[in-house]
């Protein structure tokens, strides 16, 4: 029988606040997972601290709320213990660019096949608003005392230069598109991210859902709209096809400066992927032979209490 969408729902009470921009995303996964058919047995989503780590609590397959700004390392972990599972990783801006950044950039390079999705709200909602890694210099919302003082981290510029091979940005309030960029992101061989712009109704009064409609006037009297726009109703293409030097600095130099476009106008879709790229999985399998058949989640590793776990096969491959 095929999953449906309320397989992946969760009978815990869901505490954000009335308006959060965090529900289109929540509602994005389950809605993902459910029309890609992947069975609960076979995901796990990590989430990291603040309110978007409550999200491993309301998706109904296997979660494991971690540390502060250590999402990453917990769920590369799992990928590559068991290959076979689809692991989704999901944190907050302040979380995974604040204290979490040396993390992030390291994982580019690693290439883990797994999702990584940042709830990107510019502030840390759960602590009482405080500046967060991606609030604009200059910026001033109702609980700071005054403006920014620190330039912001470029969340889609940052992926793309960390060498992540798929990277994307969605708008929580687009569900539709935003579930079809989570979709291709967990479909993608190799590491994907994707910036979800999320409006936090209760400290971030600047960056609001209304703001990001355009809507109303501006001072000189004309009608505002949509400050976002879809990278695919442009012909944009993000792919790499061949991996050919002249061709990669062409879709990096694209996808950075798209990521730069903020304002009147703010770009959605998938910026950047690449999928010539091995991902970490493929590079252990070249040193060890039966890591696919055999990978450690799947072995045995005590019985009755007695550690059982037998290195040998992996020991001789090293030797060999």
């Amino acid at each position: 029988m095929a999953p449906r969408l309320a397989d992946y729902k969760t009978g815990v009470h869901n505490d954000w606040c009335p308006g959060c921009g965090d529900f289109g995303i929540l509602n994005a996964i389950q809605m993902s997972l459910a029309e890609m058919g992947v069975a609960r047995h076979e995901a796990a989503i990590f989430s990291g601290i603040g309110c978007s780590g409550k999200t491993a609590h309301f998706v109904n397959v296997t979660g494991i709320h971690t540390l502060h700004g250590r999402v990453l390392p917990f769920a590369q972990g799992a990928a590559l213990a068991n290959p076979g599972m689809r692991i989704v990783a999901v944190g907050g801006d302040g979380d995974g660019l604040g204290i979490g950044a040396g993390h992030f950039v390291a994982a580019g390079r690693r290439n883990v096949n797994m999702a990584y999705i940042i709830f990107d709200n510019g502030v840390y909602g759960l602590t009482k608003g405080q500046a967060s890694p991606t609030l604009k210099l200059g910026t001033k919302t109702k609980s700071l005392p005054s403006p920014n003082v620190n330039y912001n981290v470029n969340p889609v510029g940052l992926a793309v230069t960390s060498g992540f091979t798929f990277v994307a940005r969605a708008y929580s309030y687009d569900v539709r598109q935003l579930k079809e960029v989570i979709k291709a992101a967990i479909a993608h061989e190799g590491l994907a991210f994707v910036d979800v712009l999320s409006p936090c109704p209760t400290y971030n009064d600047v960056n609001t859902r209304d703001w990001y409609a355009g809507e109303g006037t501006g001072g000189d009297g004309a009608e505002r709209h949509s400050r976002i726009y879809r990278l695919e109703d442009t012909g944009y293409d993000p792919v790499v096809h061949f991996a050919g030097a002249a061709e990669l600095d062409e879709k990096l130099g694209q996808a950075l400066a798209r990521s730069l476009e903020w304002g009147e106008r703010i770009p959605t879709g998938v910026f950047y992927r690449n999928e010539t790229v091995t991902p970490y999985g493929g590079r252990i399998r070249d040193q060890i032979r039966n890591y696919a058949e055999n990978p450690p989640a799947l072995q045995a590793i005590e019985s009755g209490g007695r550690a059982i776990t037998d290195v040998s096969p992996m020991l001789d491959d090293l030797r060999a």
